[in-house]
């Protein structure tokens, strides 16, 4: 890694990324467990770990959160912010059978918070309409909330009951990025438009490879593997395809898929893993960075 002293000035990396043609495929971050914490005032740059508040209920949050190996995420409706009423929160599981389970409360008080410690402690209640987080954490970085708060507002006005604004998910140049929950399902490189199509799909069980970064119950490269698949013979629901083997075959990698009907049975797909040339990855990097990137180079039906 080479190294800088500050950021360059007037920099976005999001319109980088693009020039670049940076892959989304494989690069959304692993969880199967989301804590979301509305919160209507300013986001600390590192989200809820910084926030001013009562000092022994945050910690029991953090330790309860990092036991369930949770993310612990602010949230905020798009738009206008509400001044009054108390604030939500919610503990949201994904399961590899398919199943969504969620927990929601409110929280007038720092204290109230601790009841999220027993919501990740119980099992939750089955169902429930997804979430749909959009990242707008400019703190974070600024390419956040330039292109994240008007895909918020856009899928707030199509989905008001579903759709928050989130702190920082990982991918700063995808943005605008978002988030399906409990699914587990991240998009990127999304503006106004193509994400009220991306969603529209998605709500549908119709997965699109166009604009998915991953599912974050699968590594990388198996992220990539899926993202291919679905290129390749068109989209699917969430749990139509399903990684069965993961091989490492010399210089590259072997994926095998099974799907269910009407899609492909059995696939199988080699990827090319490959270190990115050094560029800057983030708004407010200090530093240039590389990373892996997985190319698929053979994709057939077995």
């Amino acid at each position: 890694m080479t190294t800088s002293s500050l950021p360059t000035p007037g920099f976005f990396c999001a319109d980088s990324a693009r020039i670049r043609g940076d892959s989304m495929a494989g690069t959304a971050s692993p969880g199967l467990v989301w804590v979301l914490v509305e919160y209507r005032g300013g986001w600390p740059p590192n989200g809820f770990d910084g926030l001013d508040l009562e000092a022994g209920t945050k910690a029991l949050v953090l330790s309860a959160a990092r036991t369930a190996g949770a993310r612990v995420l602010l949230v905020r409706r798009p738009g206008p912010r509400r001044r009054h009423g108390p604030n939500s929160w919610a503990v949201v599981r994904h399961h590899s059978s398919g199943a969504y389970q969620q927990l929601w409360g409110t929280w007038d008080r720092d204290e109230d918070l601790a009841d999220i410690v027993t919501a990740l402690a119980s099992p939750g209640k089955p169902g429930f309409p997804p979430v749909i987080l959009i990242c707008a954490h400019g703190r974070h970085d600024p390419c956040c909330a330039v292109r994240g708060r008007p895909v918020g507002r856009a899928l707030g006005e199509r989905w008001p009951e579903l759709v928050w604004e989130c702190s920082h998910v990982g991918g700063d140049r995808f943005a605008a990025n978002a988030v399906v929950v409990p699914d587990g399902v991240y998009y990127g490189g999304l503006d106004a438009q193509s994400s009220v199509a991306t969603i529209e799909e998605h709500l549908a069980g119709r997965i699109h490879a166009g604009y998915l970064r991953g599912y974050t119950d699968l590594s990388p490269l198996q992220q990539a593997a899926v993202a291919a698949v679905l290129e390749r013979f068109g989209p699917a629901g969430r749990h139509d395809y399903l990684v069965t083997e993961t091989l490492h075959e010399g210089d590259h990698w072997r994926i095998h898929i099974t799907g269910n009907p009407p899609h492909p049975a059995h696939i199988d797909v080699e990827l090319q893993p490959r270190r990115s040339p050094q560029c800057q990855l983030t708004c407010l990097a200090p530093a240039e960075g590389s990373v892996m990137v997985y190319e698929p180079t053979s994709i057939r039906r077995t």
